[in-house]
């Protein structure tokens, strides 16, 4: 599939010569007629010792444009100690190639930048405070369950939105819509920050999701039914990278219960800065032959008809935007998949099933059937990794987030870009 959204490279060019014997630069093209703000590219340190060699231990490469340090990290994805993938963030003109100088310095002096995303997942305190972890497993039940989590969730945001994921049975995801670029999800759940609920200069949650999946919950089509991806035996939150221009994390699960069949998962989630989504990469196994993987949009609020449309040549997705805020202003979502991998998409039934007696879990006024959800399936293989994007815009931060056109220009958009890669040559 050529459509991935931000680019593991497995070649650059050249031999593999010592660092002093090469040309220390790297050239990055734009191949589409398009602006590209905030491109952030991945390169694998396999393909930068193809070109310079082997790089000697402790030591990472920085990029310079014209003499001046362009926004990098190097990320250890793989848990071993050592660094495998350089990222770094860079605008491009149309059709713009860009020649990068490459510097080699010591890890431990790799230089600081400003940071653009985060990830958070803070444990209470027996003094009511929250301290961040790296990996935690959640109470199971449905029988009710303690807020153990800062915000009731894992957290995660760049400068453009903040979104949540319930770390309990409930398992749905929500959304902080944003007024300016600083990162806020250190705060939220604390007396300096306040009700994330009420508007503040920051922003504020703005998404009711009662039993819905939420802003790209998942949950799994077995022929016509759903089944939530909720309370399963172990769910586990990993975090694998934190940094200035990418974060990623991992949400575990273990005995999802599939029509009769126990699946595990894990979700890889992977958020850039300068973009209105974050990527999912869901790995299901245990999944058998007609079992379709699902992410859905809440719908509680919705009047407006919702879209269904391809996007750009190789994706197609799922919209709604309508007066659905908490702010009772323009909410925008969307789900963007490979078109190949298309299945159904339907809506279920807007009926509160909480309310007509499905108490799963009385105290947080919670049902484990799924409603008020508008939602498109995703055809999967066992044990290999199905990638969608999750999209959301706020009328309050931009007017041109007030009207369904604005919002399917900027996904046909994103969709362009990631069905061209920048080129690394």
């Amino acid at each position: 599939m050529r459509a991935l959204a931000y680019f593991l490279l497995a070649v650059l060019m050249g031999g593999a010569s010592a660092c002093s014997e090469k040309e220390q630069a790297v050239s990055l093209k734009n191949p589409s007629a398009i602006v590209r703000p905030d491109e952030t590219i991945v390169i694998q340190r396999q393909a930068l010792e193809a070109k310079f060699g082997a790089i000697e231990a402790g030591q990472a490469p920085v990029l310079k444009l014209a003499g001046e340090l362009i926004p990098s990290q190097v990320d250890d994805i793989t848990g071993d100690g050592v660094w495998d993938e350089l990222v770094v963030n860079l605008d491009f003109d149309a059709s713009q190639e860009i020649k990068l100088g490459v510097e080699f310095v010591n890890v431990a002096d790799y230089p600081v930048f400003e940071k653009r995303t985060n990830l958070r997942l803070g444990i209470k305190q027996d003094d009511g405070s929250f301290v961040e972890v790296d990996h935690y497993e959640a109470p199971q039940g449905l029988d009710g369950f303690p807020t153990i989590a800062q915000g009731e969730s894992v957290n995660w945001e760049n400068d453009k939105m903040g979104f949540r994921n319930y770390f309990d049975c409930r398992n749905v995801k929500d959304l902080f819509g944003k007024l300016q670029p600083g990162l806020i999800i250190d705060k939220i759940h604390t007396p300096e920050m306040g009700s994330y609920h009420d508007l503040a200069d920051w922003g504020m949650d703005v998404l009711h999701c009662g039993s819905s999946l939420g802003s790209g919950g998942l949950a799994m089509l077995v022929q016509d039914s759903l089944y939530r991806l909720g309370s399963t035996d172990v769910y586990e939150y990993q975090k694998v990278v934190e940094g200035p221009i990418r974060s990623v994390f991992d949400l575990k699960y273990e005995g999802w219960d599939v029509a009769g069949k126990k699946l595990n998962a894990v979700e890889r989630i992977t958020i850039y800065p300068g973009k209105y989504w974050f990527q999912s990469d869901v790995t299901v196994s245990g999944a058998e032959e007609g079992m379709e993987l699902v992410t859905g949009i809440v719908t509680s609020m919705l009047k407006n008809e919702p879209h269904a449309f391809d996007a750009g040549k190789a994706f197609t997705a799922i919209a709604t935007l309508d007066v659905q805020s908490l702010n009772n202003d323009e909410l925008g979502m969307a789900v963007m998949l490979p078109k190949a991998e298309k299945g159904k998409v339907d809506r279920t039934t807007d009926i509160n099933f909480f309310k007509e007696g499905y108490k799963t879990v009385p105290t947080k006024n919670f049902s484990h059937v799924i409603s008020e959800t508008y939602y498109i399936s995703q055809k999967i293989k066992d044990q290999e990794p199905a990638r969608h994007y999750f999209l959301s815009v706020w009328g309050l931060e931009n007017d041109k987030w007030k009207t369904i056109d604005g919002f399917k220009e900027y996904i046909n958009s994103e969709a362009e870009k990631l069905d061209q890669p920048i080129i690394v040559k």
